[in-house]
């Protein structure tokens, strides 16, 4: 079976010049033609002017609810904004231990290191600006927000040269508190991440994030994390701990079990950023990539437009 045309290149193969040059190539050629119409960025935002009112529509978000007009009118109205032209956007880029592991065409790494090249490449016009928050051992390192593609290569080049982590463990929550705190203008925010952490910790501090920015989690996942193959006896070692432990996988109770328990976990992952407000985006080493978000961001304006077009309509 051969790997499709789209898988992330390694970074550990390929230095990071190679890297970014190949990714954006694959972006240019197969993400940029279909994804950029009549808003600037990866996801048209709400725009930070008012506009005018509407009835509420089933889906509104109820926190723009214009209680002045509503108390006025006796129903529900809701206060639409002006999309904004100049865009600012910041991705928090997951590269704790968690993210150093792969069994398909690449590893978890090197598939958020392209997720953000992507939404780098995607939002690069004139006027817009690009911030990146990395996750790691330690905590969060911030490239400020700036415009122009020679910032946005920088900042790529540094992702994409980030040495591995340590065994120890990163702080997710912190890192998006952290996004928050220095994002002050409206813009979109992408957190890109396994979502392994406690949900109790980063779910509050996704939520503080999307009730001033459009925010997409991009949850990146492998095959294994899923379901267990029939192997006999595997080692597994925690990569933020390092502790290792042998599990006899030819035991089939054992790996029902563990699916089970990985549906639960993803379950909880999804009801989590659907309670924060945030879109939610899953990519998976072992699929085209590019193609998965091809079609999220399509979904997306669909719905975005076909909403307008109802508003227009009545």
């Amino acid at each position: 079976m051969s790997a499709p045309a789209n898988v992330p290149p390694r970074t550990a193969a390929s230095g990071p010049d190679e890297v970014l040059r190949r990714l954006d190539l694959a972006v240019s050629h197969k993400l940029d033609g279909l994804l950029h119409g009549e808003y600037q960025g990866l996801v048209p935002g709400h725009g930070s002017e008012l506009g005018e009112t509407r009835a509420y529509q089933p889906g509104d978000d109820v926190r723009r609810i214009d209680w002045n007009v509503t108390a006025r009118l006796r129903d529900p109205h809701v206060r639409d904004t002006i999309a904004d032209r100049e865009l600012e956007t910041w991705v928090v880029t997951d590269l704790g231990a968690s993210m150093d592991f792969g069994t398909a065409w690449c590893e978890k790494r090197d598939l958020a290191v392209s997720a953000t090249a992507a939404i780098g490449f995607l939002t690069n016009r004139t006027g817009n600006r690009f911030g990146n928050v990395v996750v790691q051992p330690g905590g969060p390192s911030v490239v400020p927000a700036k415009g122009g593609r020679t910032h946005l290569m920088a900042t790529l080049h540094r992702l994409a040269s980030t040495p591995r982590a340590a065994e120890a463990p990163s702080d997710l929550s912190a890192a998006i508190a952290r996004t928050t705190a220095i994002a002050r203008r409206r813009g979109l925010a992408v957190v890109v991440s396994d979502f392994l952490a406690d949900s109790d910790a980063w779910g509050p501090q996704l939520r503080r994030l999307a009730t001033r920015h459009e925010t997409v989690a991009v949850e990146v996942l492998d095959p294994r994390e899923l379901a267990l193959p029939d192997v006999g006896v595997l080692a597994l070692v925690d990569p933020a701990s390092g502790q290792t432990r042998e599990v006899p996988t030819a035991n089939r109770k054992l790996r029902e079990r563990y699916a089970a328990a990985a549906a639960e976990q993803r379950a909880a992952i999804a009801a989590t950023i659907r309670a924060a407000g945030a879109d939610h985006l899953v990519l998976r080493t072992d699929q085209d990539w590019l193609l998965d978000m091809v079609r999220f961001v399509t979904s997306r304006r669909e719905r975005v437009h076909a909403r307008r077009a109802g508003w227009e309509a009545r």
